[in-house]
């Protein structure tokens, strides 16, 4: 009996040795700041944000058209309130809509950087206009923020990006490499007709960036428990995404004898069998980064937490999302009360983790519903993307330059679940990188895609600023 608590005892000091000694091992990954030199804006860079929200650049779905009023107009509104890029810059359009400036650098020897944002913006739900506090394309200025579709999502970093550009043209400053500006005009609806024909163009021509930065990461505050500071989330990668239509056809009847087997029943016991069969929670690379730099900052607990995912790995990446998820978006069947119908359908929307792929996803589908419900992939696809290195200069000078403008923050890499323009630019990168510091708050994520978008005075400046500080230290 003593030797079973000795034995017990021993294990237990060495489980807690096991815990102790990972949690201390878990060091700061944080460098250093230092002061920035001050940047004087012009009162007019919130008009000029407010007139770029007036022009409605809606993109509505994979197959519409775009309004070439709206983006026409949006391209000769910025040829005036940015005279010097205009003139000092090349431009191209791709695709009539999609800009690609070119800032030639004084030494061809040094591997291009590439800054990206898009001009379109998703439409806005009716019903809900009479909950904004402005008509969400009148582009409101008040004294605190700038009001209206587009100012997050992601015409506050367009019109950011021409700001600091210009502000650096009339101080006469000459980049030491070449810059291009990348703005596609159908990111909400997957890109394919703006960024990635931006690629193809540059591809043709020889291009291969050393990094490009795209909208996708942000400034959390007060979103990451047990850090008091803002979070700043250098997201390296992206999930993939793919939608797929389950089908049900059946000989229908009358509603008055029902078949063992109803359409619409079928259908949805396909999408419950779905949702009760996740995929599982994995702790893939980039997630394991948000591990080491989050628990790094954490008090004593929670730092133990972190430094020893082999034990405590679940509840995280549960909070992360860090799996496939599964998500039942449309569905449609049935055409009057009295009829079952004879064909039923719904479309399932996946978002895909790094290590599985859109035929693993479809697979999954398969190998979980009924093999007499057909399963089509519907719209656009695209696997998990590459990630990129915390490794590379370019990281280095994008985290110094987060850690200089925000030296109360901490720099942590991850993964976005949502899709970007940026996964089109690995083909001809070393590295894609998704931050802007756009400052979330708890309420603030609602307001992409949603109502009341809105970006503060103070934000805004600072994404200008950031744009500002970061082109002149890539030299």
């Amino acid at each position: 009996m003593k030797k079973i608590i000795l034995f017990i005892a021993v294990a237990l000091l060495l489980f807690i040795g096991i815990l102790l000694f990972n949690t201390f091992r878990l060091h700061s990954n944080q460098v250093s700041s230092e002061s920035l030199e001050s940047v004087s804006l012009p009162d007019d860079i919130f008009q000029n944000l407010s007139k770029a929200i007036q022009f409605q650049t809606i993109s509505f779905s994979e197959d519409a058209i775009p309004d070439s009023t709206a983006f026409l107009g949006l391209h000769r509104f910025l040829n005036e309130a940015f005279p010097l890029t205009h003139t000092k810059l090349s431009l191209e359009k791709i695709n009539n809509y999609s800009l690609l400036f070119k800032w030639e650098g004084s030494d061809p020897a040094k591997k291009p950087i590439i800054l990206m944002s898009h001009q379109d913006v998703v439409p806005v739900d009716q019903p809900t206009l009479s909950n904004w506090e402005a008509g969400p394309f009148e582009g409101k200025i008040t004294d605190t923020d700038i009001i209206g579709r587009g100012t997050m999502d992601d015409k506050g970093t367009l019109i950011g990006l021409l700001e600091a550009v210009e502000k650096l043209l009339e101080e006469g400053y000459v980049p030491k490499r070449t810059i291009y500006l990348a703005s596609g005009h159908d990111e909400e609806v997957g890109g394919a007709n703006g960024a990635a024909q931006i690629v193809a163009h540059l591809k043709a021509k020889g291009i291969h960036a050393a990094m490009t930065l795209d909208e996708g990461g942000f400034l959390a505050e007060n979103l990451v428990p047990g850090i008091n500071g803002p979070v700043a989330m250098v997201n390296l990668a992206e999930k993939g995404f793919a939608s797929f239509r389950l089908i049900v056809e059946t000989k229908g009847g009358h509603s008055s004898s029902p078949p063992r087997e109803n359409t619409i029943g079928m259908l949805a016991q396909a999408i419950v069998d779905l949702e009760k069969n996740q995929f599982p929670y994995k702790l893939v690379k980039p997630i394991d980064y948000q591990f080491e730099y989050m628990g790094a900052e954490m008090p004593f607990f929670k730092k133990l937490v972190f430094a020893n995912p082999w034990l405590f790995k679940k509840p995280v990446l549960i909070s992360l999302n860090a799996h496939t998820t599964i998500a039942p978006t449309i569905i449609d069947g049935g055409i009057k009360n009295n009829v079952i119908p004879t064909v039923a359908e719904a479309t399932i929307n996946f978002r895909i983790l790094p290590g599985e792929n859109i035929e693993s996803v479809k697979q999954h589908i398969q190998n979980t519903i009924s093999d007499k419900i057909k399963v089509e992939p519907v719209g656009f696809l695209t696997d998990p993307s590459p990630v990129s290195s915390i490794d590379s200069e370019g990281f280095k000078i994008l985290e110094k330059t987060i850690r200089d403008m925000f030296p109360t923050s901490i720099v942590v890499p991850g993964m976005i679940g949502g899709g970007t323009d940026g996964r089109y630019f690995y083909e001809i990168s070393d590295d894609v990188y998704r931050f802007y510091p756009i400052r979330i708050g708890p309420t603030g994520m609602t307001r992409f895609h949603g109502i009341d978008e809105k970006i503060s005075k103070d934000n805004y400046k600072e994404i200008i600023e950031f744009t500002y500080h970061l082109i002149k230290k890539f030299d």
